[in-house]
């Protein structure tokens, strides 16, 4: 590989790892310089391989999906390795009825869908422990659950109330966002995978 194309793998690998984390500081619509879209690390040839790999593209991370969080149980999470796909981000509360009636779709379609259009819940506007509860209730530890009591992950999609669906095409932009009863959700989370 010449040493120009190396460097510039390893600034947009650089990029990658330090402007999410960058971006999840900043929340809502108040951020003073956009994040653009930064390109994000490609994985590495396997070792030992017989002949070299051809080059991967790396998957180009929007700003929507420039942001990290911790999962309910503490697991670090970054939203660019979702980059290149459709994404549903689920902002749920555990105390709420109609996230309560949402969350037997979710639990039944994301598996379906894990590879092709990630459902990732977002909750807050509660306790650490009801929303563990809620997710083990309703059977969701296969889905990402993002802990937001803080509400930056609310603030930054100017989510104003639960449940709401926030889904993010293959190109970053939100194509819908607001209320999604169980067949609706269905249909778009189909309509994504399919193209």
């Amino acid at each position: 590989m010449p040493p120009r194309t190396a460097r510039r793998l390893v600034t947009a690998a650089v990029l990658a790892a330090t402007l999410p984390g960058a971006a999840a500081c900043a929340v809502g619509p108040e951020r003073a310089t956009p994040v653009g879209v930064v390109a994000a690390a490609s994985p590495a040839a396997p070792a030992g391989s017989a002949s070299p790999a051809a080059p991967v593209v790396p998957a180009r991370v929007p700003e929507t999906l420039s942001f990290t969080a911790k999962t309910l149980d503490g697991t670090a999470f970054s939203a660019a390795a979702l980059a290149g796909k459709p994404v549903v981000l689920w902002f749920w509360a555990p105390w709420c009825a109609t996230c309560a009636s949402q969350a037997w779709t979710v639990a039944e379609i994301a598996p379906k869908y894990r590879d092709t259009v990630p459902i990732v819940g977002v909750a807050g506007l509660g306790e650490q422990k009801a929303m563990k509860e809620f997710v083990t209730e309703f059977d969701l530890a296969g889905t990402p659950q993002l802990d937001d009591r803080s509400g930056a992950l609310w603030r930054r999609f100017e989510v104003v109330e639960q449940s709401t669906f926030v889904v993010v095409d293959r190109d970053g932009r939100v194509v819908h966002q607001g209320f999604l009863d169980g067949e609706s959700l269905t249909r778009q989370v189909d309509a994504l995978a399919r193209g």
